[in-house]
């Protein structure tokens, strides 16, 4: 049956790949879980040059999962050839045959990297292992519907539809059962999910993405920037303590295949949450190679490289930081999904990338920095249970005072101690955790209950950990108003096992804990959750000690079985030994002298 309203354009949209482009590309074919369905039709989406796109998943996606997106759809002819193997609209075989395309690398021919993904690629696998559905137009008064569930389309009829893509897969891994045996729960492939959908959101602000899960509304950011990027995806408060980067360097670089200098110009786009907000973990830290989220460890530490001593010990930012490179410097074929990149010169950008968050930066109220400066020349040495001086002994110290309502500095024998009371305070809390845990926690009320925001990632996990965040002293309630966009709950009580409440919003830290999948053991697990509540419920720079709770802070740390070390690794204790500060002054070797 033809499709006389279809807009046929006189240059071929979908072609067939040759052997030699099939073996390059041969590796994007894998699909392995859920999220990976997304990635690929949020990226066909965004090729499509679509402004919105939603997303409705059911269950943990393998029921069904629906991509709608406005962007340029596909006549009927081209329909028909995407959801077979080998066909895609990202590259041109007939510019490629001319030498037009040039390659990038010594393996073969690579394209260059205009596009995220590949249309035909994705469809034809994706129909390997679930139902396919799509609808499509691109701007006739007719669509075109095709259905399948392998390499050929089994049926097509016309339909009405806007200009635009619909593709719906049920059923996925149902005739894979190797795959589907291997997915984690429900609940945590759909926080992969989710938290694919926020990046994707956060990386591509001028994009409306939306997300729903049986049928609730998870995130919706309106493509008006990074500002209700991050409003959509987090909340008002997060969106209110952002700033934006924007970068633009030229450099010059010396290619390893001829003596030519190359002139590159680097692109640096995205937004930084104030270093007054953190996470537990990096899952926050988003970072886009041409628009595609990759992982990329050099990049990613450059991000936190930037914000510096801003960030409190063991913490993370929150930020989403896309590069724009030159095709040249750039091989994306070197992983499966796209998800590693491979980049030449990568320190030199990470340098660049470091330089323009630090810039970004440079307006963050300083006072966030504690600092312990000294222009003498003695040696600093954390105290381990290697050195004679005892845990017990700790105990035993003299206070002397405070120093920037962060250390005590404090005597014992010809030693100065400086204890970091917040290490000092984690470690105690830590251990006092660990010898309760098992038994019954005390708890504190919150009354009124206080609301925190989660992530949809967070958000989607609670009903199966909600068990364990009872065991660590939490309770808390869904908010079930209509307007609960943000997923916020209301935290009822919270653990207080020095009698100090831990803050509520620690909450997100548990569930962080809690929530990886990644975790090698259950003992593993509880330790990072408890590390991460006791440095919630800690001494924070800026309170004050007196006298009395001073000394009760150094007998509680002599009596814990480990003083020297914070949960995190950091130490607790540094000494000075009296014949450090005789030589640094130059003195004798008597304090009379």
């Amino acid at each position: 049956m033809s499709n006389q309203g279809d807009t046929e354009s006189s240059k071929t949209t979908i072609c067939r790949l040759d052997d030699e482009m099939i073996a390059a590309v041969a590796a994007a074919e894998v699909i392995t879980r859920p999220a990976d369905v997304v990635a690929e039709l949020i990226e066909n989406a965004l090729d499509a040059g679509a402004d919105r796109i939603d997303i409705s998943v059911t269950g943990d996606g393998t029921d069904q999962l629906v991509v709608r997106d406005n962007g340029q759809g596909m006549s009927k002819q081209d329909a028909i050839l995407a959801v077979q193997r080998h066909t895609t609209s990202k590259i041109n075989a007939t510019k490629q045959a001319a030498g037009e395309i040039t390659p990038t690398t010594q393996d073969g021919i690579i394209p260059p990297v205009e596009t995220l993904g590949f249309r035909g690629e994705a469809l034809a696998s994706i129909a390997t292992v679930g139902t396919l559905e799509i609808e499509t137009n691109n701007g006739g008064p007719c669509g075109t519907m095709i259905k399948t569930n392998g390499p050929t389309a089994e049926s097509v009829e016309p339909t009405g539809r806007a200009c635009g893509t619909t593709i719906t897969v049920d059923n996925l891994f149902e005739a894979v059962p190797a795959r589907q045996e291997a997915l984690a729960s429900s609940q945590a492939e759909f926080a992969r999910i989710s938290k694919l959908v926020s990046h994707y959101a956060l990386l591509h602000p001028m994009t409306a993405i939306s997300l729903q899960h049986d049928g609730n509304d998870v995130l919706s950011t309106s493509g008006d920037g990074y500002t209700s990027a991050l409003l959509g995806v987090y909340d008002r408060e997060i969106a209110a303590q952002s700033t934006t980067i924007e970068s633009t360097q030229t450099i010059d670089i010396d290619t390893k295949s001829s003596q030519i200098t190359q002139t590159a110009t680097i692109e640096i786009n995205g937004v930084l949450v104030h270093p007054t907000v953190t996470r537990a973990n990096r899952n926050a830290v988003s970072i886009a190679i041409d628009g595609r989220p990759v992982n990329n460890e050099t990049l990613i530490t450059a991000i936190m490289n930037g914000y510096s001593d801003l960030l409190p010990g063991g913490q993370h930012p929150i930020a989403a930081v896309t590069v724009s490179l030159p095709g040249s410097l750039t091989d994306h074929n070197v992983h499966p999904r796209k998800q590693t990149v491979r980049i030449q010169t990568a320190d030199l950008i990470a340098d660049m990338i470091e330089t323009s968050v630090s810039d970004a930066l440079s307006t963050v109220d300083q006072r966030q920095i504690d600092t312990l400066s000294t222009e003498l020349d003695v040696s600093l040495e954390a105290l381990t249970d290697a050195d004679q001086t005892s845990s017990a002994a700790v105990a035993d110290a003299d206070v002397l005072g405070q120093f920037q309502e962060l250390y005590l500095l404090c005597s014992l024998d010809d030693t100065l101690l400086i204890v970091d009371q917040h290490a000092a305070h984690e470690r105690i809390t830590y251990e006092r955790l660990c010898a309760t845990v098992d038994e019954t926690l005390p708890t504190v009320t919150i009354d009124p209950p206080v609301t925190v925001s989660l992530t949809p990632g967070q958000y989607s996990t609670l009903d199966c950990i909600t068990d364990q965040l009872m065991t660590y002293g939490y309770e808390y309630t869904k908010r079930d108003d209509a307007q609960n966009t943000h997923k916020a709950i209301n935290v009822h009580s919270v653990p207080a096992p020095l009698g100090q409440p831990a803050a509520p919003v620690s909450i997100r830290d548990a569930i962080d804990a809690l929530q990886n999948d990644d975790t090698p053991s259950v003992a593993h697990e509880r330790t990072d959750t408890l590390a991460e509540l006791a440095c919630h419920q800690s001494l924070r720079a800026g309170e004050i000690l007196d006298s009395p709770a001073a000394d009760e802070l150094l007998n509680q740390l002599g009596a814990c079985e480990n003083p020297y070390a914070c949960p995190h690794g950091r130490p607790v204790v540094l000494t000075v030994d009296e014949m450090d500060l005789v030589r640094a002054f130059g003195r004798r070797n008597t304090r009379r002298d």
